[in-house]
């Protein structure tokens, strides 16, 4: 008798980043499939679908997530941390990768923390790598309301005067001084990427977006590296609210 199919748990890692995108009915099986590891046959019983509705359920919902990742290079909230692994997940703990990000060199990995703010908590944040010397956690604008903190807008290791969270792991937890962002929109590229199009690292330029929805995102930072992918890191919200997708087309203007 063939075993259960092998699940891609990459869906798992980007369902965290951007299940709350999906439909509900989407969401749900996902979660039951690649969260609980409930099989076809238990989340049709549970849904009272048949089995090949959920199949089609989670192949349209891979392909959502799929193109949100294209669009939005994982620029949802997450954290990056390394001094606070020990009180968060016990002494000497390292950290599990999952899945390579669009940046090479980074990912995400297995590991998730509550962040607890004075009004409220979101549960399940990602952990991001490779470990860094301060703890910084990037979340989105609306996520400010409901912790109830007034996040900045920063480029990532761009930590002074921004506040601090509380972080829950399954060890214990920790009160970080500072750290918490509302990430920068911003322009990875190559140094030939760069001079191509007329920019240099450290420039702030204007995104102007075509479409029914488009306009202009001021404030975009450009970052240039040896090691970087050329993409555009924008977050949900922005992303959302000038229409953009895996296909659209956005101008650089210096």
């Amino acid at each position: 008798m063939a075993g259960k199919p092998q699940k891609n748990l990459a869906y798992s890692v980007l369902l965290d980043f951007y299940g709350p995108v999906l439909t509900d009915k989407q969401r749900v099986i996902l979660t039951e499939y690649y969260d609980e590891d409930l099989s076809l046959a238990e989340i049709a019983e549970n849904l009272g679908i048949t089995r090949q509705g959920v199949r089609d359920a989670i192949k349209h919902g891979e392909a959502a997530l799929d193109e949100l990742e294209q669009k939005l290079g994982n620029a949802r909230r997450h954290t990056r941390m390394q001094a606070d692994l020990d009180r968060l997940f016990g002494p000497g703990y390292e950290l599990t990768k999952m899945k390579d990000l669009s940046q090479p060199g980074q990912y995400a990995c297995k590991e998730m923390v509550t962040v607890c703010g004075p009004k409220g908590a979101i549960e399940k944040v990602r952990i991001l790598g490779p470990v860094r010397r301060e703890t910084q956690v990037e979340i989105l604008a609306g996520d400010g309301f409901k912790l109830g903190v007034k996040a900045p807008v920063r480029l990532s290791g761009d930590l002074d005067g921004t506040p601090g969270i509380t972080l829950v792991g399954p060890k214990g937890s920790v009160q970080t001084e500072k750290g918490v962002m509302v990430a920068q929109r911003h322009i990875h590229m190559l140094p030939a990427d760069a001079e191509r199009f007329g920019v240099h690292d450290g420039q702030v330029v204007d995104l102007e977006a075509e479409g029914p929805r488009g306009g202009i995102l001021r404030n975009t930072a450009i970052r240039v590296t040896a090691q970087s992918q050329l993409e555009c890191h924008l977050d949900m919200e922005e992303a959302n609210a000038f229409g953009l997708g895996g296909t659209s087309v956005v101008h650089i203007h210096c």
